[in-house]
């Protein structure tokens, strides 16, 4: 099946590439020359594991190309994916300029029958938005279906070749029967394709995320209540995980979510309730405790320096919002980062892929280390952001020869507590007891 996708941020490029991994001809479109050429030369212009190889096969191979030919792209595909970007505007609602710029520009040089899905994160409402688009654009017959995605950053490709569930809102018969064939290969094992209508199936998104969300917020407030009361947050997560009802992911305390999704849906969700003369009380509280819990570790060390963190060196280990990505969208290491300046400290920081994305909103405001021990060198502590596996493990003697205190801030709870007791290490991690050696 030939298909065009149009934007090659994240969402677009890992949907294009999975696509052509099962034989479909697929064309992706950008409007950046620079970006178009990177491809085209073979270079990925993101961090996702797994994604390289396809990449690289599926060009060689003839099946995934670029352009920024718009009109190039969509001439004879059967189905044009919008993969645009939705930032959030000041007032929280979703921007849609881009996706609805693109339906017209297509609108506008469209000649025969097209399935047009809107796979970005799109408030409730949109697909009716683009259908107005084209209905007063052209009078060929279009479909326009949505198909929210579920990529998790970091095994993006795992979850889109073997997704779960595939949520596509139409009442088009002639679209469910493209969709079916062209979802096919990817749910073998029996996984469902669900289909409803266009406002469920946006609404649907914004849920799960939102929902997510709620617990990742959930689990840092009971962390914060074990702290005052003496309990331990791992084993209050063993406990409540167990029982399917709950499940045991995202129940793992931290220094609060980032990335692109979580945060703007949130945002996004609530600004559709409030226009709808909804108050969505949950959504606000989890909004305002992710933002009180991404500073909660630079509190914890302003308490054990009393107050003055002028003129202190502290490592930062891990830069990205989460594992297994260069992506430092609303991440937590950046207003930590931000509030640690402001308290006077010096930072040298290291993350095996994010630190060039941080280079370009940071700068040389913050050092940067060759790797996870250079960052250690004469700092007064250790502060941990962001769970990579390489940290789960460190050399805690060397650890010791480097630093100048042996102080440890954890935002992820990577270390046994026992473990720090024996290394003779300070260690102040999120819902459990500190340990003061």
């Amino acid at each position: 099946m030939k298909i065009a996708v149009i934007g090659t941020g994240y969402v677009g490029l890992v949907t294009g590439t999975c696509l052509a991994e099962t034989g479909n001809s697929v064309i992706c479109v950008d409007i950046n020359d620079e970006k178009i050429q990177m491809m085209r030369d073979g270079k990925v212009p993101i961090y996702e594991p797994g994604l390289d190889v396809l990449f690289h096969r599926n060009i060689e191979e003839g099946r995934l190309t670029f352009t920024k030919n718009l009109k190039e792209a969509v001439a004879d595909a059967k189905i044009i994916f919008l993969a645009l970007p939705t930032p959030p505007g000041e007032d929280g609602a979703a921007d849609l300029s881009y996706v609805l710029g693109a339906a017209k520009d297509i609108a506008n040089i469209i000649t025969d029958y097209k399935v047009v899905i809107t796979k970005s994160t799109v408030p409730v409402g949109t697909a009716d938005k683009v259908i107005k688009v084209f209905k007063e654009n052209t009078s060929v017959e279009v479909d326009v279906v949505s198909n929210p995605e579920f990529l998790r950053e970091g095994v993006a490709v795992d979850d889109f070749m073997k997704p779960d569930r595939v949520v596509v809102g139409t009442k088009s018969v002639r679209a469910q029967k493209l969709i079916t064939e062209l979802y096919g290969p990817y749910v073998r094992q029996g996984n469902p394709i669900i289909y409803m209508d266009e406002r469920s199936s946006e609404l649907t998104k914004y849920a799960a995320n939102s929902f997510l969300a709620t617990k990742i917020s959930f689990m840092n407030e009971i962390a914060n209540l074990c702290e005052l009361v003496g309990a331990d947050v791992d084993a209050v997560r063993r406990g409540i995980g167990s029982d399917d009802r709950i499940g045991k992911r995202f129940l793992f305390p931290g220094v609060g979510y980032g990335g692109s999704c979580f945060p703007k849906d949130v945002q996004a969700l609530a600004k559709s309730a409030n226009e709808h003369q909804y108050d969505f009380k949950i959504l606000n509280a989890v909004m305002d405790v992710n933002t009180i819990q991404k500073k909660v570790l630079v509190e914890k060390m302003r308490k054990y320096y009393n107050g003055n963190l002028t003129g202190k060196k502290f490592a930062i280990w891990g830069l990205a919002f989460k594992p297994a990505t260069d992506d430092i969208r609303e991440a937590p290491a950046l207003y930590i980062i931000d509030e640690l300046l402001k308290d006077g400290a010096t930072i040298v920081a290291f993350d095996p892929e994010a630190m060039d994305n941080v280079k370009k909103v940071v700068g040389d405001k913050i050092s940067y280390a060759a790797n996870q021990y250079d960052a250690l060198q004469d700092a007064d502590a250790l502060i941990i952001v962001t769970e990579w596996s390489v940290f789960r493990t460190p050399d805690f003697d060397r650890m010791e020869t480097l630093l100048k205190q042996k102080v440890i801030f954890d935002g992820r709870n990577l270390y046994d507590l026992q473990k720090m007791i024996d290394c003779g290490y300070y260690y102040n991690s999120i819902g459990r007891k500190v340990i003061a050696n």
